[in-house]
This record gives C-alpha cells, structure tokens and sequence, in this order.
C-alpha cells in the first residue's frame, strides 16, 4: 500500500528547518544576494542545529539520519527560505559526499568528522566542471600524474561551490586521458596545499550566498594515498568515473528538493497577493487568468515533491534507478521553479518586475536549477537512454 504520510521524525525535522528559514534566512536573504558574500554567521547557526551534518554517519560524528526522504525535506524548506543561503549550508559537506560515495574506509576516518563538528564549520568543494569538461565529463583536462609517492595535479576548474575557500577539495582529474572515462580518478586536496589556488570569483545571476570560483592547480603536490578510493587493483578501491557518476545520481534529487522550495515560495507570495489585490472589484484570483495559473502552480509544485521523493522512497530501499528516476526528479523540480517564478512574476505584474518584491530574486535563483548537476537537456538524455534500455 502506498503511504505518502510523514513520520514523527520527519515532521519534527520539517517543522525545525522550517522556522529557521523563517527567523534567521529570510530576513537576511536579500542583504547577501544583494552583498554576494558567503553567509558564515547563518552557516554557523546552522552547524549548531546539525543541519550542515545531519546526514553523515553516526560512527564518524554526524547525526546518522541516513533517510534520504529526510534529506529532501530539509533541502526544501531550505530553499523556501533563500536558495543561495540553503546551498550555503547544504554544500559545505561536498567534498565528504564524495569521500562517504568513494573513499576507502581509512579515508571516511580521517575526512567525514572534520565536518561533523557544530562548533567549527569546515567547508568542502567538489571540483569537477572544466572551461571544456561540462556535461561531458569525459573531456577533463586536469592532469595527475604519479610523481614517486605523490601526485602532481595541473588543471582549471570551474563554477566550483565553496572553490579556494573550502578546508577540502576533491578534485576530479585523468591520469591518461587516452582511456576516456577509464582514466579518471578523484584525489583529495587540504587546503592551503601549495598549488592549490582560487581564481576568479563568479558573479552570478542568482544564487549569490554561495560562493563560486575558479580553481587553479599548478603543479600540486598530494600524496598518493589522497587518490580518492584507493589505487586500482586495491581492495575496496573505486573507480573514479563510477563514483563521479554514483555522486551525481546521488545528488541530484536533493538538488530537485531545492528547486521545489523556491517554486513554493514564490507560489505562497503570489497566492496571497492575488488574494488582496482588487482589480474590477473582486481579488484577481477570481479571476481565471490568475486563478487557472496559481492552479497549474499548485499542481506542478505538488507533482515534483512527489518525483522528487520518490527518488528518496528508492534510494532508502536500494533500489536502482533503472529509469534515471532521479534525473526525472531533478529535471522536473528544476523547471517547475523556473515556470513557477516566471508566473509569480506575471501576477504581480509591475510590482513583480521590482527588486522591492522577492519574486524577482527568486527567478533569478531558480535558473540555475535548469543548469548545474547536468543541465535539462543532458537531464532527458540519461532519461531517454535509461529507457531505451529498460522501457517500462
């Protein structure tokens, strides 16, 4: 039988996340969109509930809450509060993401509780995307190579979250390019490494509390046992293109989860609005043209939740996404946002072209949400090839 009711638990968790986006995001939503610098003190505030740790395993100092419905429950309210704040937050784990997907099980000890502590917040970056290694992944250009008992890393990435400022770096790179897919792996870099550097900082469209830059590697230096799930032919070592694409599927319907919470939000703004505004002396929800949209609003918001918890559904009972059901997810959510923000805008009219009202902002956050963790268009590619091979 199907259950779409929430536990105690994940009642408990929505109700807390959801007040502090309430009393201490979206006050300040505007004044770091509009500052573009990385909210720390709210990031701070978060560690101490146990939001930015909730989900790591109890053995290494997290909170041990490995329900990945959860997860997406409190990457929703999150994004209801301010999607670039909520990433913020969310993202600071990337790079022990990664680690917990890859690492060995001595690289797990040593990493994932540096991020476990509420009272030091560490940040992570996982560095993947290149200038010419985008969707396909395949293309990097950074470089590894065994040096003795280093590795020496050359390359440029891009669009990085949490890039130069993090405290980890993982780091995405081919140790032959000539092997395709089969010659990458993934390396783990302290910061402060020689070498490792921060480029340009991105100014962005939305999403402006979360930090985005180039980084820059020129000849650095890590020692071998920092390649990110062991050496080849080591027990229990991983594959680095698996795990490049096992952390992606992984992710993806988290970040479908945000995309959901701005759509809602700026669903919430527009329904009150047009509830109070007069035109022709009636509210303009009773109006059709306004009233049908805020319906289509609705029913897409509540459509993707559903794909997007699915997703969660699958994950917690190992079932394999056979039908790249968390693309599904991530795709959907991320162009109900977009459809949903463009709407609110419209019933709004004037006033929601003006940075005086949030749905502006919230447009502009909810682009990206077509783009980065594949973009829509390679988000229909994995589907379509994932039912070419399994149909139904």
């Amino acid at each position: 039988m199907v259950d779409f009711s929430l536990n105690e638990e994940q009642l408990a968790m929505q109700k807390m996340v959801h007040e502090f986006s309430e009393k201490e995001i979206r006050p300040r939503a505007v004044e770091y969109d509009e500052s573009e610098e990385y909210p720390w003190d709210i990031v701070k505030k978060a560690a101490k509930l146990g939001l930015t740790h909730f989900g790591f395993p109890e053995e290494y100092g997290g909170g041990g809450i490995n329900d990945q419905v959860t997860h997406f429950i409190v990457a929703e309210e999150l994004g209801w509060g301010c999607a670039g704040i909520g990433t913020a937050i969310l993202s600071t784990g990337l790079a022990a993401t990664a680690i917990l997907v890859m690492g060995t099980e001595e690289q797990k000890k040593k990493y994932i509780k540096q991020f476990c502590d509420p009272d030091e917040v560490r940040l992570g970056a996982m560095c993947l995307t290149e200038p010419e290694a985008g969707s396909d992944v395949s293309n990097i250009s950074t470089t590894a190579v065994l040096d003795g008992d280093e590795y020496v890393l050359n390359g440029t990435k891009c669009f990085i979250t949490n890039g130069g400022i993090a405290d980890l770096h993982v780091v995405f790179a081919t140790t032959d390019k000539s092997l395709g897919w089969a010659g990458l792996a993934c390396f783990i870099i302290d910061k402060d490494t020689p070498g490792l550097a921060m480029g340009k900082k991105e100014k962005k469209m939305g999403v402006r509390a979360s930090h985005t830059s180039e980084v820059i590697l020129t000849d650095c230096r890590i020692p071998k046992e920092n390649r990110l799930g062991g050496e080849p032919g080591e027990p229990g070592s991983t594959d680095g293109a698996f795990g490049a694409l096992a952390m992606l599927e992984h992710s993806r319907p988290g970040v479908g989860a945000i995309a959901v919470g701005i759509a809602r939000a700026a669903y919430e703004y527009a329904l009150q609005y047009s509830s109070e505004r007069v035109q022709f002396k009636k509210p303009i929800i009773l109006h059709e043209g306004v009233g049908f949209k805020l319906a289509d609003m609705a029913t897409r918001i509540d459509a993707a939740r559903l794909l997007v918890w699915r997703a969660g559904w699958m994950a917690n009972n190992k079932m394999h996404f056979q039908r790249a059901e968390g693309s599904m997810a991530k795709l959907f959510a991320g162009d109900v946002a977009m459809d949903t923000t463009v709407d609110a805008i419209q019933i709004l009219g004037g006033y929601g072209y003006m940075r005086e009202y949030p749905v502006e902002k919230w447009a502009r956050d909810a682009k990206i949400y077509q783009i980065w963790e594949g973009t829509a268009e390679i988000q229909r590619l994995v589907i379509s090839r994932a039912l070419k091979t399994h149909g139904r």
